[in-house]
């Protein structure tokens, strides 16, 4: 049985600068659940976030996967993938 859900990676900026990357079927509850305090442990200290980034994906394993990898990457990488999806000229 396949899920019809699109699941989406997110990364958002932290109020020290930081940047944390999740994944969520919904990603405005889940920054909204973020910015209470009953988001992630590790940025609770660092409230408000800012959703920077976003990416749908099929399937929870395909959000996961892609998770797991930019988790692995440096800041600069990260900045560089949210630089190039939203300075890519929009058609009208």
């Amino acid at each position: 049985m396949t899920s019809e859900k699109t699941w989406y990676l997110y990364i958002i900026k932290c109020s020290d600068d930081t940047l944390y990357t999740g994944i969520s079927i919904d990603v405005a509850k889940r920054i909204k659940r973020h910015n209470s305090g009953h988001g992630a442990k590790s940025i609770k200290g660092k409230l408000p976030v800012l959703l920077v980034y976003h990416e749908p994906h099929e399937s929870h394993l395909s959000a996961a996967r892609r998770e797991r990898e930019i988790k692995r990457w440096k800041r600069s990488q990260k900045l560089k993938l949210i630089e190039e999806k939203y300075s890519e000229p929009r058609g009208i």
